[in-house]
């Protein structure tokens, strides 16, 4: 018959975080996301919930617009 455990005990390595991470800057790599990042962009994270009926940021910046026109124009002025 087989044994099911080899004996082993795992510790808890896994799951701590190290005092101090040791991180080797000559290696880094420039971010090849940051062009597609444009001034003025922000970036919000939406609930769960709003994120299962809006799949893209077309679908949400489409919403907003149509409520900003429906605004009174005295609310539309940036703050």
């Amino acid at each position: 018959m087989k044994k099911s455990s080899n004996g082993k005990k795992r510790g808890n390595q896994h799951d701590t975080m190290r005092k101090e991470y040791r991180f080797d800057y000559r290696r880094a790599k420039p971010n090849r996301f940051a062009a597609e990042i444009s001034k003025g962009t922000v970036a919000v994270v939406l609930e769960p919930d709003v994120a299962a009926v809006f799949r893209s940021s077309d679908a949400v910046n489409t919403l907003l617009r149509s409520v900003i026109a429906a605004m009174p124009e005295s609310k539309r002025q940036a703050r």
